[in-house]
């Protein structure tokens, strides 16, 4: 029968410490199986507040007086520097002292890309210790780190995370390394999700708003014109009125959509005197001093003071009857 290697219950001694102090604490751990070990021992789906971030990280754990030294410990870097340097999750160095039952920690990844060259040994100092009471400031400290250097995972599924992180491991992947120019942009977009997908309706809602917004400013200035060849006035309140109107009428109607009715009376005055006062300038874009001209004038005036009150007591009456039929329906 097969033989059990002396030295594997010290190896297993920081692994199940580590592993029971993150558990303890509500991370995800995730083992890595001894046959593909290739520098991790663990892969860490950090928490908070009992839900799953996008904060991963992979650990090296090492146990035995080897990894002891005068002033601390130190984990060797062998055949990983180019993995743990280039990898997009931060690689964690973990010491386990059996003596002290302590155990000291390390970002592998952020020392080893601050040298040019693999130093053979990283060093961790005796106040770096992991236990009950430094596990928090060690989240905050690894997921700040984590962060900045972009190394976040994002995924649907704790499945698809892990295999992301599991990928992350080996490197930069060209198919998933961040552009700088957009990853603050797509943090932002990730963090308002929901929030952005209300916005996203309301714009395809507000799109005839929108448009008739566009066609007002390009026709301002002959507006203008057309006041000024037909009347000795002021033309910007003449317009400023009429512009006014249309508008609230348009935001009526896009907030009706959004509760889910038409208003197809309003609609049909909108679109009446849209048709009309947007198409006068072109029909006499110099304006008309006659008959004609002060007719549109006088209508530019009365249409607004009148519309905007029948606006007004139309949709306020609307909201008392909706308010009064919900009361008593909850009675």
């Amino acid at each position: 029968m097969s033989t059990v290697r002396s030295s594997r219950r010290i190896e297993r001694a920081g692994v199940n410490a580590l592993r029971a102090l993150l558990e303890e604490n509500d991370h995800i751990v995730q083992e890595v199986d001894g046959g593909n070990d290739h520098g991790e021992d663990m892969i860490v789906n950090f928490t908070r507040g009992g839900k799953r971030t996008g904060y991963w990280i992979a650990i090296q754990v090492k146990s035995g007086k080897k990894y002891k030294r005068a002033k601390g410990y130190a984990i060797p870097v062998e055949d990983h520097f180019d993995d743990w340097r280039q990898s997009r999750i931060p690689i964690i160095g973990v010491v386990y002292d059996m003596k002290k039952k302590e155990l000291f920690w390390v970002n592998l990844t952020e020392q080893l890309r601050s040298v040019g060259e693999s130093p053979g040994w990283v060093q961790i100092g005796n106040t770096s210790r992991l236990n009950a009471d430094t596990v928090h400031g060690f989240y905050a400290e690894v997921a700040t780190y984590a962060s900045g250097a972009r190394m976040r995972i994002r995924a649907g599924s704790q499945e698809e995370a892990l295999t992301e992180a599991v990928r992350a491991r080996h490197g930069l992947d060209p198919e998933t390394a961040p552009n700088p120019l957009y990853e603050g942009l797509a943090e932002f977009v990730i963090r308002h999700e929901e929030r952005l997908k209300v916005v996203r309706k309301d714009l395809l809602r507000s799109f005839p708003v929108q448009i008739l917004v566009f066609v007002m400013l390009w026709e301002w200035p002959r507006q203008i014109r057309f006041v000024e060849g037909s009347a000795d006035m002021d033309p910007v309140p003449w317009v400023l009125g009429i512009y006014s109107f249309m508008l609230l009428m348009a935001l009526t109607i896009f907030y009706e959509f959004r509760a889910g009715r038409f208003p197809r009376e309003t609609w049909r005055w909108l679109s009446l005197i849209v048709g009309n006062f947007l198409w006068i300038p072109i029909m006499d874009p110099d304006g008309d001093r006659g008959w004609w001209g002060t007719f549109w004038i006088w209508a530019g005036i009365i249409v607004p003071l009148v519309g905007i009150q029948i606006l007004f007591l139309s949709f306020v009456r609307f909201a008392r009857d909706r308010k009064k039929k919900q009361l008593q329906s909850d009675t």
